[in-house]
């Protein structure tokens, strides 16, 4: 297990209950739906219908940018490449859909395609991208699709890389959320072009639409949508110390609206919350035994802080358990995921961490080697 399917794993824990601890009820919100997340965790805090179908207007381009920013990642794009501008994709200056305003047939660098498309939320510049990545904005969506069923958005189909309306087109807040815990985790390389507040291309200046990035410095991130379908969304990203928070806003009745009612969630998560450290990374936390190596146990630790969120006042009552992978066997990497560290609050998982070899054990010679095998051996009989 690699620390990305680890991290991915901890999306499909139960869901946990705070109902009887919390100090107060979730405020309540005039939309179709929002969801509450934990980022530490992925445990959602609070909810009103997270898992409905809606539409989910420009949050959509979330799943377009975070496939981007995992190709530049992975050296499949590069930030310099040139991405051209076709009539397909090419924005008229309607008044009806965001533009990034890529002149027709000409050209911008996929690092500038991403922010025209994360800053200005640009229907051009994604689209342009969904046709140099897969050739048509159709067989790109198929992708979309494919990347949310990794990422377990289990209630999710897209049609487009813009989040124009489209029968067939949704999501739900709480699937929204995950994606973007997943972008906030898995490019955060990428993550801080979220929180720029405009962006200059071909001349024109176009401010980002999420009102929070100007009056919250906790917020960083992420993305706004409208349609007349879907209303006003947005999904917001806040971090205060050592605790970040999702939030997801589906079907306000205005701008003004949507970014009230997220700062109203995170005020209410904050004040009923908090993030306490479990363990720090690089620490030794047990030493178990390898087979077959030049020495015969390997120090393991986490290669990440491990911090939990939990209501106020309960972290005296969360416990630990390590669980090491039996019959290790050389060689083995630094970083090579060898078990876990779980933590459970009133008998429920919330958190779980892989845990790794803090070093790397080198195989041993032949007749070390011979040795382990004659004590498995026995050891299996017995």
């Amino acid at each position: 297990m690699t620390r990305k399917s680890a991290f991915a794993a901890l999306l499909l824990l139960p869901s946990l209950s705070y109902a009887a601890t919390v100090l107060s009820t979730p405020p309540e919100l005039n939309n179709k739906s929002y969801v509450l997340m934990d980022y530490e965790t992925g445990q959602i805090l609070a909810a009103k219908n997270e898992d409905e179908k809606l539409a989910p207007a420009s949050m959509t381009k979330m799943m377009t940018s975070f496939i981007i920013e995992q190709k530049l990642l992975k050296g499949e794009l590069t930030e310099g490449e040139k991405v051209r501008m076709n009539e397909s994709a090419w924005c008229r200056g309607s008044s009806s859909e965001s533009c990034m305003y890529v002149p027709l047939n000409g050209t911008a660098t996929v690092l500038e395609m991403l922010r025209g498309i994360i800053v200005q939320s640009g229907n051009d510049a994604s689209k342009a991208m969904a046709e140099h990545i897969s050739g048509n904005e159709g067989t790109f969506a198929h992708s979309m699709n494919q990347e949310a069923k990794r990422l377990g958005m289990t209630n999710t189909h897209f049609i487009n890389a813009t989040g124009m309306p489209a029968d067939g087109h949704y999501s739900t807040a709480k699937d929204m959320a995950t994606l973007a815990r997943h972008i906030i985790h898995d490019s955060s390389k990428y993550y801080p072009i979220y929180s720029e507040k405009e962006f200059t291309f071909n001349g024109i200046k176009q401010g980002n639409r999420n009102a929070l990035l100007y009056t919250d410095p906790s917020v960083d991130g992420l993305k706004t949508g409208h349609t007349s379908e879907a209303g006003f969304c947005l999904t917001t990203s806040s971090k205060r110390g050592p605790m970040r928070l999702i939030s997801v806003i589906f079907g306000a009745s205005s701008m003004n609206d949507r970014a009230n009612q997220t700062r109203s969630l995170l005020a209410w998560g904050y004040s009923n919350f908090e993030t306490v450290s479990l363990q720090p990374a690089n620490r030794v936390l047990a030493r178990t035994r390898v087979y077959f190596g030049k020495e015969n146990e390997v120090e393991t630790g986490l290669a990440e802080n491990f911090n939990v969120t939990m209501p106020k006042g309960q972290a005296n009552a969360i416990k630990t358990q390590l669980t090491l992978q039996p019959n290790l066997n050389a060689p083995l990497q630094r970083g090579q995921v060898v078990g876990k560290l779980t933590a459970t609050l009133n008998g429920k998982v919330i958190a779980e961490k892989p845990l790794v070899a803090l070093k790397a054990v080198e195989e041993g010679n032949f007749f070390s080697r011979m040795i382990d095998h004659i004590k498995l051996f026995f050891s299996n009989l017995f």
